[in-house]
């Protein structure tokens, strides 16, 4: 029996059942979990009745690939996973006999890829300020983000449409960072609250141009549920711009971005690219070509991975 129920056989969904028999391991724990509807807090609470200590935080990781299960401790965890999620013995700890690589492509595994400024603290820092943990409780569906250059080669702005599913109970809020060019000065940024969100508390560093705001809900999302929701900056502040990069501590989504230049200013190339930190090189660069109707380029992942990606662009 598990958890005190009656043992019946479970009828696992296919998708599940897949990722048991193919792996990777943190797929197959995402899956089982989702199939159980347990928030990580009381998988957290599961596994602590059996005298487990896992974080929340170490949980949320190892079903994003950003970590993978190491220490004895921690595999004594995965078997008790496996009785909480009621999944054959031995399910989990055979994908991970397997050695694949985690997601995040072998980082540290003291903490997963954050964006430049959180190395500094500077991030780090502002969400301290907000009181807002790194993990805000939200997973990224989709992101369409729409970036304007204008006539004067600098960031006018951007606009997100985001889809996040909830990991949690209780979640309210998304916090967005804006991160300027060289010279921006975030006190004069303007966020816009489109859709099904409105702006809370706000603080920035005048230093890096970085700028941290919360993006409030009009309800509580409890775990699985999924929000949609579009926000803005108004940025204009800071000189010639010639990238746009977002970095990304988390793997799994869809992102697109697309990049408009005024009618006036065209730059002479265009290229996308991916980055596994900011140390690294650049890789996967493709040329793209502006559209002679739209004045614009754009690029689409289907599925992110840790690290950063972005479009960059030349003017001479």
């Amino acid at each position: 029996m598990r958890l005190g129920e009656q043992h019946t056989e479970t009828k696992r969904p296919p998708a599940l059942e897949a990722a048991l028999r193919t792996g990777p391991f943190h797929v197959a724990l995402r899956a089982a979990i989702a199939a159980r509807r347990l928030p990580l807090h009381r998988v957290q609470h599961h596994l602590s009745r059996q005298g487990i200590k896992v974080g929340v935080t170490s949980l949320s990781y190892w079903q994003q690939g950003a970590r993978r299960p190491q220490r004895d401790e921690s595999m004594r965890a995965v078997r008790a996973l496996e009785e909480i999620l009621q999944l054959p013995d031995e399910s989990l700890i055979r994908l991970l006999g397997r050695g694949e690589k985690p997601v995040a492509e072998q980082r540290p595994t003291t903490r997963p890829y954050r964006p430049p400024t959180t190395a500094s603290g500077v991030l780090h820092r502002l969400l301290t300020e907000l009181g807002s943990p790194l993990d805000g409780g939200l997973h990224t569906v989709g992101h369409f983000e729409r970036v304007r250059i204008g006539s004067r080669r600098e960031l006018l702005g951007r606009d997100s449409q985001h889809i996040v599913r909830a990991h949690r109970d209780g979640v309210d809020r998304y916090v967005a960072v804006h991160h300027g060019d060289p010279g921006c000065s975030p006190r004069d940024v303007a966020v816009e609250a489109v859709e099904n969100c409105r702006t809370g508390r706000m603080c920035w560093d005048t230093k890096t141009g970085v700028l941290v705001t919360e993006l409030l809900f009009d309800t509580r999302l409890r775990a699985g549920d999924t929000h949609v929701f579009r926000y803005g900056f108004q940025d204009g502040t800071a000189g010639t711009s010639s990238q746009y990069v977002r970095g990304f501590s988390r793997a799994g989504g869809q992102y697109a971005l697309q990049v408009r230049f005024a009618d006036d200013t065209l730059p002479v190339g265009c290229h996308r690219f991916a980055q596994r930190s900011t140390a690294a090189p650049r890789v996967d660069r493709q040329e793209l070509t502006v559209s002679d109707r739209h004045r614009s380029v754009h690029m689409v992942e289907q599925g992110v991975r840790v690290g950063l990606l972005g479009i960059g662009w030349d003017w001479e």
